[in-house]
């Protein structure tokens, strides 16, 4: 099969009509793989685009600071885990851990997106195949970010996402409720109460808190006085980096504690999973070490008894490879999905295609080779940063 002969990092900026409430769907840094026959692969991360572009294209340095191309042109791109160690080392100097690895995870999965187009097959056969017969995607539900707004507005929004989730064909749902300081943690209490009582008893819910407390005893509080609504895991309930604070909030709550959103690599969700202590991982594919790494984070987590649901708010690129990772991965009972039909951004919609269909809470495995997804090029050139 073809080798990798030539390496693009795209910066894309779409259209932004309030950016504080698209967040990371507004911008994306591709990068597209090329090999010897013309085949391509691509990936991406949820990093400044900019700022990944000037990373993957500076001069070697030394051994420890590579130049990514160099690393990679005339590669095997089926090859994607030794690449990796390559490219992890390479980074070392500039930076193993934030950007680095930021960067190194969108290659990743474009090599992985080639690798299958290469071979014909889809993108979890190179993950070691199916290990289910169907896949379960959530959708997360986000009203916009509280600033400015009152909390009936954003429950009026929080209803009408929920109603079209439902539409669309999802049985499983994240509500986010990052109100912060617009309610008290009573006033919270009733308003998750409320977003339940909003779906149907067979949908299963997730809450993301947004990182509102500093201290675990007001969050174990909270989440004491909603164990009645059957909430599958509470995210972001603590400040990112309290290790102790997760682990004395997961030994006390009868509801599965999430984390790790930020967190990269297989080394940093073992200190989550040992010291932390948390049920679900929540690393995110284009952040937290490509493919690769997050199969290697899946293995650990079924090691150690905990489940794996990567953190996936980006475009359909992100989209495209939760499917693949959860086809592969027992450790993974859900995914998140952010639909267009459910939250209206122009990078997520219009960017690749096809989209995957929804029924009754379940798609079919991927069938086509890589990821499945193609890039709109007028949407690539519409919206690219870079000229």
């Amino acid at each position: 099969m073809g080798r990798i002969a030539a390496i693009e990092v795209i910066p894309v900026i779409g259209p932004v009509a309030a950016a504080d409430d698209l967040d990371g769907t507004t911008d994306t840094v591709i990068v597209r793989l090329t090999d010897e026959a013309g085949l391509t692969g691509i990936g991406e991360t949820d990093a400044p685009p900019h700022v990944v572009k000037a990373f993957l294209e500076m001069p070697t340095a030394h051994l420890w600071s590579r130049n990514a191309g160099e690393i990679l042109i005339g590669a095997d791109p089926l090859e994607a885990v030794a690449l990796w160690q390559r490219l992890y080392d390479g980074t070392f100097w500039p930076g193993r851990r934030g950007l680095g690895i930021h960067a190194i995870s969108a290659i990743d999965i474009a090599l992985y997106d080639l690798a299958g187009k290469q071979h014909g097959v889809p993108a979890y056969k190179l993950l070691g195949g199916a290990r289910r017969e169907k896949l379960r995607p959530y959708c997360t539900i986000f009203p916009g970010m509280a600033q400015g707004r009152p909390v009936e507005a954003l429950m009026t929004e929080i209803n009408r996402q929920f109603d079209a989730a439902l539409e669309t064909g999802f049985r499983a749902v994240k509500m986010e409720v990052l109100f912060y300081d617009l309610v008290t943690d009573r006033e919270l209490v009733n308003l998750i109460k409320r977003g339940r009582k909003m779906l149907r008893d067979d949908v299963l819910m997730a809450v993301d808190f947004g990182y509102r407390w500093h201290n675990w005893h007001d969050a174990l509080w909270v989440l004491e006085r909603i164990t009645d609504c059957d909430i599958f895991f509470a995210e972001a309930t603590l400040q990112h980096d309290d290790l102790e604070g997760h682990a004395q909030l997961a030994a006390r709550s009868s509801i599965r504690i999430g984390g790790a959103e930020a967190a990269a690599t297989r080394w940093e969700i073992q200190e989550w999973l040992t010291r932390g202590k948390v049920g679900v991982v929540q690393p995110n594919i284009g952040r937290g070490g490509g493919l690769t790494e997050i199969r290697r984070i899946a293995d650990l987590c079924e090691l150690m008894g905990a489940e794996v649901v990567p953190h996936g708010w980006k475009t359909g690129i992100t989209s495209a490879m939760g499917r693949h990772f959860q086809a592969a991965c027992p450790a993974a009972p859900v995914f998140e999905y952010i639909s267009p039909k459910v939250f209206d951004s122009p990078l997520r919609r219009e960017l690749v295609f096809p989209e995957p269909t929804l029924k009754d809470g379940w798609m079919e495995l991927p069938t086509a080779p890589g990821l499945g997804v193609e890039l709109n090029e007028d949407a690539v050139e519409r919206w690219r940063a870079d000229r």
